[in-house]
């Protein structure tokens, strides 16, 4: 499959739009989880339409699409003994061209010490 960027580079992103957008952040704030959120996907189109010189061009190689989940890790552990921790699942399934499209999923290991998981997702289309 064709991708817009080696592996590595599309970490990179997705590790600087997680760090840029909770760095400073101590806990989950439920409050400010949308601005989270729309922060992280910006950052990454941005990085993506730079990287990949879709600003310069008239008619860029890809469209982007960025997906970023934000869950709250539940408080202290229960009295039964069970820790709380909440699980979650996602997947993604596309018909596309296998040739020109592809995805890329990415878990930020910032986010734990937080309180929270953040799980993003990069899919491209080729034109």
């Amino acid at each position: 499959m064709a991708s817009p960027l080696p592996t590595e580079e599309f970490q990179q992103i997705a590790s600087h739009a997680c760090e840029s957008a909770l760095g400073l952040v101590e806990k989950y704030e439920h409050g400010s989880v949308a601005d989270w959120n729309t922060a992280i996907i910006n950052t990454i189109l941005q990085s993506l339409i730079e990287k990949t010189g879709a600003a310069e061009s008239k008619q860029p190689a890809y469209k982007y699409i960025a997906n970023s989940t934000i869950i709250q890790h539940p408080g202290a552990p229960s009295e039964s003994g069970s820790a709380g921790r909440r699980g979650m699942h996602s997947a993604v399934g596309a018909f596309w061209n296998t040739e020109k499209d592809g995805t890329f999923s990415y878990k930020w290991e910032g986010a734990e010490k937080k309180g929270m998981d953040v799980v993003i997702s990069i899919n491209w289309i080729g034109i």
